[in-house]
């Protein structure tokens, strides 16, 4: 019967992905996708999800693959239910995270036929999966099944070691089903690998920079003294072996929170603020760069590193994250072993340099300058409410913040620390799917989660709180924090700002109750009056447990005024 063969087929790929280390599935219910749905649930090695919305479904695999590092499937029906997986897709290949997208599909004999629910699914997201196939529906075959079943677990196989890459991200399985779609449980012989191995183990490459490029390459930084380690999201790296090769140069370590190196003594979070100051900036241009992970998300500072100065990237994936093409060599090679081979290479430096030394002191100042001007006022700001909630976040924790402004307040006045995953969607820097993408990480992690989101953000993905009750009963804690200016606050920091078309084309102002929204999906919520009860809050709300929210209300008329004051403050402090 179809209805066995169609099981026998998605069990076969399961089983597969079991075997090669995959613990979660997320399923948008749907019809056509039953026997994949049916068999992930049946097989009992994977936690399986079940999220209504299709956008919010893909968001929370993402989150998924990003709170654990391995492979999430997310799956769904056919028609236009996988073309709302598209934005998790581009957000996965862009930020390379390793996604098992399955599709369901009719079979051939339906397609352009005015069949329901049927479009055409081949190569749905382009250029933006690692790997795209289309096995077709499961056919008959003389005999038993192992002639076919080598050929599903070798797709599955396949399937699973390409979302891993290098580099790793998104991978598309367009999957044909027959009908009638489901089926008792149906006995199923055993066709893998003996011991429970995958039916192909893959391995990736580890990719070092010879020895001759090395010695060359650690020769070339040992006679630069003004030099700086330069570190964003992706950078794939230890702070242990950051923090040593900063030593070992003598070098200040400019680390976006995102790279998760802001922490160590060489760490210097206010590079925004002190590069905002002419003199500063003028006085302390480097005469080489190292960067590993993607550009900085400040513009200020990016700018600042301009093609003049010579820049060495490390690029493993081949990504060539260079926008500003300021790059004048790059490295396509691991960089954690790179780091570590040069540390043993350079030695220890006996001493600060006083070019280190420099940097320290304006790091000591600016940042008691920063905290000051954030503690004066205790009417609630963006700025201390993103400082104050990662300083609020427990270690073992993991916090994601929103794409606008609240990855920038971060990073442009979070302290230095340690102990936390800092996480955003810097891919494709969407609006969309972060509730969504805070809960997969809170699930994938299994740890206490933060999510920093804008109220327009909010807003996008409030279908996301529909898995939020199952999530709560099943141990998940999230909090997410929202700073509620009624818009969108960057703009009054963009060119726009001048444009007395504003508020109507760009601000979008709401004056939706974002706690309402919030109650409305059983999520507790509580409002915060003072920029001093933030921490405290979110403290509250992780020790309670579950999915909660904290709604900040803030003016994002006198934002821009407040940030130029605290530059302004370090400017001074460091003139």
């Amino acid at each position: 019967m179809a209805a066995d063969l169609g099981a026998a087929f998605a069990t076969a790929l399961v089983d597969e992905w079991a075997r090669a280390g995959v613990t979660d599935a997320v399923v948008a219910p749907g019809s056509r996708s039953a026997p994949l749905t049916l068999a992930l649930a049946r097989d009992g090695r994977l936690r399986v999800h079940v999220v209504i919305d299709e956008r919010s479904a893909a968001f929370f695999a993402l989150g998924l693959a990003r709170g654990s590092g391995r492979p999430v499937v997310v799956c769904c029906t056919s028609g236009t239910a996988g073309a709302h997986f598209h934005p998790a897709v581009i957000e996965a290949d862009l930020s390379g995270i390793p996604l098992l997208v399955c599709t369901a599909n009719r079979p051939p004999e339906l397609l352009d036929t005015g069949a329901g629910q049927t479009i055409d699914q081949h190569h749905l997201y382009g250029r933006s999966v690692r790997w795209f196939a289309a096995p077709g529906p499961p056919e008959a075959v003389p005999g038993d099944l192992s002639g076919k079943t080598a050929v599903w677990r070798s797709v599955a196989a396949r399937a699973v070691a390409e979302t891993l890459g290098p580099p790793a991200g998104p991978v598309h399985l367009d999957l044909a089903f027959r009908e009638p779609l489901a089926s008792p449980r149906a006995a199923f012989a055993d066709t893998g690998r003996a011991g429970g191995a995958p039916w192909t183990v893959s391995h990736r490459p580890e990719r070092r920079l010879a020895s001759a490029g090395l010695t060359n390459l650690a020769s070339r930084l040992r006679g630069v003294e003004r030099g700086l380690v330069v570190a964003g999201w992706g950078a794939a790296v230890s702070v242990p072996t950051a923090s040593a090769l900063a030593r070992a140069l003598g070098w200040p370590l400019l680390a976006d929170p995102l790279s998760g190196l802001r922490d160590g003594l060489h760490a210097v979070s206010t590079y925004d603020a002190l590069v905002r100051s002419e003199a500063f900036a003028s006085r302390h241009r480097p005469d080489l760069v190292l960067r590993v992970g993607a550009p900085l998300t400040s513009k200020v500072t990016t700018a600042w590193l301009d093609p003049a100065i010579a820049q060495i990237v490390v690029d493993p994936d081949g990504r060539w994250l260079d926008p500003h093409r300021a790059a004048c060599e790059r490295l396509a090679v691991d960089a954690e072993p790179l780091l570590a081979d040069l540390v043993e290479m350079l030695g220890r430096a006996t001493r600060e340099s006083a070019w280190s030394a420099e940097w320290r002191d304006a790091e000591a100042s600016a940042r008691v300058s920063v905290d000051a001007c954030l503690d004066a006022d205790d009417t609630p700001f963006d700025a201390r409410i993103a400082r104050d909630v990662l300083a609020a976040v427990p270690d073992g924790g993991a916090l994601l913040v929103a794409s606008s402004m609240p990855v920038r307040e971060i990073e442009w006045f979070a302290a230095p620390r340690g102990g936390v995953r800092v996480h955003a969607n810097r891919g494709a820097n969407g609006i969309d799917g972060l509730i969504s993408t805070t809960l997969g990480i809170a699930a994938g992690a299994n740890a206490p989660t933060v999510g920093l989101l804008g109220d327009l953000a909010w807003l996008h993905d409030a279908n996301g709180l529909l898995a939020a009750g199952r999530l709560a009963a099943s141990g998940v804690d999230a909090t997410f924090v929202v700073p509620d200016n009624g818009g969108g606050g960057i703009f009054h920091f963009l060119p726009a700002s001048a444009l007395a078309e504003l508020d109507d084309l760009f601000v979008t102002p709401q004056t939706v109750d974002v706690a309402a929204v919030a109650r409305a999906y059983g999520v507790e919520t509580t409002r915060v009056e003072r920029g001093s009860e933030v921490g405290p809050a979110v403290r509250a709300a992780l020790s309670a447990g579950g999915v909660r929210l904290i709604v900040v209300p803030t003016d994002r008329r006198t934002n821009v005024a407040r940030h130029e004051t605290i530059w302004s403050a370090v400017a001074a402090s460091v003139a």
